[in-house]
């Protein structure tokens, strides 16, 4: 059966009206002639138009426990997804396989499909208590999504077969807990309670330390070390609320949450793209050395000359330079990159950035790419399993999915984003990762101080100074 589409003039405008069509739509479906065989394979999809709605509201107002958003840089497209159609995750490294062979094998028969999720940063390390319900990998194709594109609402449901053929009443039933909100999101959020830092700053200049000695002894060429701050509030936090107001502080970047229940969610604002891919052709990008927005406008010009001419930032900026070409340029039948770092400007804070494209030999997966991409030294180090043993040894907590990946895999394309700038919520407990990239000539207290920047975004949202 061909994907179903219902007339743009059709907009659905109530809970009542869209629980009718969309109905009447999968019943349709599980009643065509083809639909029925135990043969059939693939995706199916049923999109129905909507008036405008608020895509926070609305995932709010969703009763389902798995939830996902996810929007590009430019907020060109915001998805907001509930429910799950079909889930490829494992708790183990070998299992990955399965999202590049079975889930590849769906997404071809429908070219709109997309699963959304993301990877551990370090897979071989166990996962601590907070991070074992994500695995390793953990990617979904949502039974629902909300996306908003080219100033268009639509609302489509996934079918996969033939999962779903015995599940036509289930899935009715799911129909008809949807809910249409009738405005925005609002509310507002706790103030935190408590904090606690690991490590904190005394073991901070211990690990930087220890890193700086390793770098005299020739063992690595760059590490970047991270932090982690818990705060502790007198109630739930809401992560679909925290992540609206992110949204607002922190444009130009990716957004995404992933809300496996109603107490535990990752959720972030990240400037960094690992890559895009369109078809063959490929982009990826360097972004490594920071510096904040000034308080004027003298006093910002002063600090981009002082990021765009700092040998320091240029190093660390140059190891991800080098390793994704290099990378890349395995992977391609051409590579090209920007002549020279260009600034990335953000609303606080700036980097360098070079951008690199590339087209990729036909035979290559997004599989292939991730595992040559992933994790790039702006998150890692150079070279990377030095950086890994040292991050395994200094840092007193697991990562998870902070530095990992986050987006979303299809047949035609894939983004996915580096999960930095993020944080995970788990019922009262807010912790927020960052880091920062250490090279020979890096001073402690100055890492410190860059981290305690980058949490900021965050720290604003909550309420505090920062």
């Amino acid at each position: 059966m061909e994907r179903s589409n219902i007339a743009a003039s059709e907009y659905v405008q109530s809970s009542a009206a869209l629980h009718h069509l969309l109905t009447n739509e999968v019943s349709r479906f599980f009643s065509g002639p083809g639909e029925r065989d135990a043969d059939a394979f693939g995706i199916r999809r049923i999109e129905v138009p909507l008036e405008d709605v608020d895509p926070y509201a609305w995932l709010h107002a969703q009763p389902f426990s798995e939830k996902i958003f996810w929007s590009d840089r430019a907020d060109s497209v915001t998805v907001a997804a509930a429910g799950v159609a079909d889930l490829v995750s494992d708790g183990k490294e070998a299992g990955i396989e399965v999202l590049a062979e079975r889930g590849a094998r769906l997404l071809q028969t429908e070219p709109k499909a997309r699963y959304f999720g993301g990877l551990r940063f370090d897979p071989r390390r166990p996962a601590d208590a907070e991070w074992s319900a994500f695995g390793i990998f953990r990617f979904v194709l949502p039974r629902f999504e909300l996306i908003l594109r080219g100033g268009r609402t639509l609302l489509a449901c996934n079918l996969v077969l033939p999962a779903d053929l015995n599940r036509k009443s289930d899935i009715l039933a799911e129909i008809r807990q949807l809910r249409l909100p009738l405005g925005p999101l609002q509310g507002s959020l706790p103030l935190p309670e408590s904090r606690s830092d690991a490590p904190d700053e005394a073991g901070w200049t211990r690990n930087v330390e220890w890193v700086l000695n390793a770098f005299e002894r020739g063992d690595m060429g760059k590490v970047v070390l991270a932090r982690k701050a818990d705060f502790g509030f007198g109630e739930a936090i809401d992560p679909i609320l925290l992540l609206k107001n992110l949204h607002a502080a922190t444009p130009g970047c990716f957004h995404f949450c992933f809300q496996l229940n109603t107490n535990t969610a990752f959720l972030g604002a990240s400037p960094e793209r690992l890559f895009l891919r369109e078809g063959l052709a490929i982009s990826s990008e360097a972004v490594a050395g920071t510096r904040p927005r000034g308080e004027s406008a003298w006093d910002d010009e002063r600090l981009r000359e002082e990021l765009l001419l700092s040998a320091k930032d240029q190093l660390e900026h140059a190891f991800v330079l080098r390793d994704v070409q290099r990378e890349l340029a395995d992977l391609c039948t051409s590579v090209e990159a920007d002549m020279q770092p260009s600034e990335m400007i953000l609303t606080r804070g700036r980097h360098l950035y070079t951008g690199i494209s590339g087209t990729l030999r036909e035979d290559v997966r997004d599989l292939d790419v991730i595992r040559a991409l992933h994790p790039t030294p702006a998150v890692g180090g150079h070279p990377k399993e030095a950086a890994y043993a040292a991050i395994r040894t200094l840092e007193p907590f697991d990562r998870g999915w902070y530095a990992g990946l986050v987006g979303w895999i299809g047949a035609e394309g894939a983004e996915l984003a580096v999960g930095i700038r993020s944080g995970l919520v788990r019922g009262n407990t807010l912790s927020l990762f960052s880091g920062a990239g250490i090279v020979p000539g890096s001073i402690p207290k100055a890492e410190h101080d860059e981290i305690e920047h980058k949490i900021g975004d965050f720290i604003k949202v909550l309420g505090l100074d920062s």
